[in-house]
Parts: C-alpha cells; structure tokens; sequence
C-alpha cells in the first residue's frame, strides 16, 4: 500500500476530501492521481483511484442522462433485507443463476449463453431457522463490472460460484484479484480502522482497541494530519501498521467473508478437483461441492453452515416476559453481541429503559440466569428484556 506520498499528493487529496460537488470531486481525485509517484508501493492505490475515478463519471453520466430523460441502463442497487445479504460471483456460465434458481425458487434467466443475466436478481435461501438473501448478478469480465463489484462491496459475505468442469484455483485467483483490485478484500485482516471525519473545529481523537506495529501514536497523529485529518475519530482495532491506517485514509479496502461454491459436481472427476481445490487453498475459505442439477441435501447443509461461520454470526431468539415460547424466528447477528445491543435493536425504548434480562441457552450459568446488559450471548441462546 502506499508509502511516503510527497506533500504535494497529500494537499491535493486534502481537495478531494473538501470536493462537495461530484464535478469538483472527480477534477480533485484527477489532480491527486497526477501527484502520485509511479513505483511499486503505489501500484495498488493507483488502480484504485483510476477506479473511483471511473466510477465517479459513470454516476455523473448516470445524473446526465436522468435529467435529459434518456434512459440509464438496469437498476443495480439491491435493497438489504433483515436477513444477511450474500452476493454471487463468477465467471461467464460458472451457473450462478442455476444456483440461485435451485435454492431460492427466484426467476433467474439460466441459459448456456454467457452473460444471461443483465439485472440483479435476489431470492431467499433458508437453512434450519435461518434466512439468507442470495443475490444473483451478472458474471464479471463482462460491461457491468462496476457496478457487480459495488454491489459485492455493500453486501454481507460473498458467495464465489467455479465451474467445476474448468481449472478451479485459476478462477478462484481471477475473481480474487478482480475483488482486490476493486479494494476488496477475502482474507480477514489483522487490523481494523475506521475514520470519521468530524466539523472543523473539532479535535484528533484516537481510540486503540489493539495495538500498533513498528509505529507509535505520535506517528499516526503525524500520519493523518500530514494528510490534513486535523477533526476526526479514530478508531483502531487489531494489530495495525502505519500501512493500515494509510489505506483507511482512502477508503480503499473491505474485508468480505466468502465461501467457496463448486458447480457442476455431477460430472466425472470434479469431485475430486473440489477437493484438490480446498487442499490448495488450506483454510482460507469453505469449499462447498454442489450441483445445480441434482441437489443433494448434504451440499445445501454444507452451505448453509459454511456461510454461517464464515460471516461469524450467532442466532439469538427473543422471548416476550410471561410467554412460554420464544420467537421462531431468531435475530442473525455478529459473535459477541450483548444484551444490550439486542435491547437496541428490537427497539430504542427497551435500550433506554433497559433494567435486567433473562437468559436460557448456552451462554446461561443455569436456565433463566438474570444478566445486566453487557453479557455476552451466544448462538442458540433465548433473550428475555425487562425494562422499567
């Protein structure tokens, strides 16, 4: 990532983060790309930059042809559900949508023509009492790239679908180094930092919840004023590197979870090329064999349960006082989620009244255990809020 920009690139990103209007940002993010030196450890940011460059005048063009009422193409913003939301990627006929369409009954286009689908097209996939929605998309290398990896950006986990009668590890590394390229990440990173920035006026205020390596905090003060983040929040999480923080000064790169999805089992040999393809890859991802053309209920239990400890993600069902039973349906949220954080979630009422909760399930000393708000949950457990 990059490393010791001249002053003269620092001032100029400084404009694009004071650039309100689209037209200013772009010009802004031109000039800053301008000021960048070409070696290696700018190669990364500079693919970046060209891409929010290149999706800054796609949503101008996009406002142009809005206001002179011609037409804007496919509608690509897929609105998030209560469930978790995972985004399917591929190559051209890898049989997203023969997946999608299997699991979910959705009304995907499946054809042996390469780039069927156009749109994006969501449908729901239920495992045990858990509900996911599963994005169909249209296969990248083709015209929509942009706007499929934006969509992978803004999803939950992502679900990589392989043809298995192709070469799996090259795939797998051509949709990786699109996804890296496009500032997303597969494997989870050590550090986590996010920044926001606050009114002028304000202070640098800095929050580690980890540690710092081979840097100190004198130097990140450094680092984000030389880039004149003088009003911000800073918080740091895991073990970061100066690099680390530099790269959450652009927004460049997320980590999304993802699974592996092996199609086209039913033909001979890809079986064991699954298999080849989990022993290259260790334990990076879940590799699921499956087959769009004889389900087998083995393959959709792996999935589910694949994409539920990929995302790091519990079930907690909730349970009304003086009821018998709990909700069917649980609440899907992150490991270590407290009591209070679900009080937040059902309403903000019963966060600001919060008085005591009853607890039954795993995380419960014994059944119906009496917690304060910061209690640790854990999947499977039953909630009951009391408030005053």
């Amino acid at each position: 990532m990059p490393a010791n920009l001249p002053r003269e690139a620092k001032a100029k990103w400084a404009k694009v983060l004071e650039a309100r209007r689209p037209e200013e940002k772009l010009k802004a993010l031109e000039e800053f790309y301008s000021a960048i030196p070409k070696h290696k450890g700018t190669e990364n940011l500079r693919r970046q930059i060209t891409r929010k460059i290149a999706k800054l005048r796609e949503e101008i063009e996009l406002r142009r042809r809005k206001a002179a009422g011609k037409p804007v193409g496919p509608r690509f913003f897929v609105e998030k559900e209560d469930h978790p939301q995972i985004v399917l990627l591929g190559l051209p006929k890898s049989g997203k949508s023969s997946v999608v369409k299997v699991l979910t009954n959705a009304k995907t286009d499946v054809s042996d023509a390469p780039f069927t689908t156009k749109i994006p097209i969501p449908g729901t996939f239920k495992y045990q009492d858990v509900f996911f929605q599963l994005v169909d998309t249209p296969s990248l290398t083709g015209p929509w790239d942009s706007r499929v990896l934006a969509l992978a950006r803004n999803a939950d986990g992502l679900l990589l679908v392989l043809d298995g009668t192709r070469p799996l590890l090259e795939q797998y590394e051509t949709l990786a180094r699109l996804l890296e390229d496009a500032g997303i990440r597969l494997e989870k990173p050590r550090a986590r930092v996010e920044i926001q920035r606050r009114a002028l006026g304000g202070r640098l205020q800095i929050v580690l919840l980890g540690r710092l390596v081979d840097c100190t905090l004198k130097d990140v003060e450094d680092l984000l004023r030389s880039y004149s983040l003088h009003s911000a929040l800073v918080r740091i999480a895991g073990e970061a590197t100066l690099d680390d923080i530099e790269d959450a000064i652009f927004e460049n790169v997320v980590y999304k979870p993802a699974v592996l999805l092996v199609n086209k089992v039913d033909v001979k040999g890809v079986l064991e090329k699954a298999v080849e393809l989990k022993k290259a890859l260790g334990d990076k991802h879940p590799v699921v064999p499956f087959s769009a053309k004889k389900l087998v209920p083995k393959a959709v239990e792996l999935l589910g349960r694949s994409l539920l400890e990929k995302l790091e993600v519990i079930r907690v069902y909730t349970k009304e006082p003086n009821k018998d039973q709990p909700s069917p349906k649980p609440m899907v949220v992150p490991r270590n989620t407290t009591v209070i954080e679900i009080a937040r979630r059902i309403h903000s009422s019963l966060y600001k009244n919060f008085k005591y909760a009853k607890i039954w399930g795993p995380s419960a000393k014994y059944p119906g255990e009496r917690v304060g708000g910061d209690h640790v949950l854990k999947d499977g457990d039953i909630v009951e809020i009391h408030s005053r």
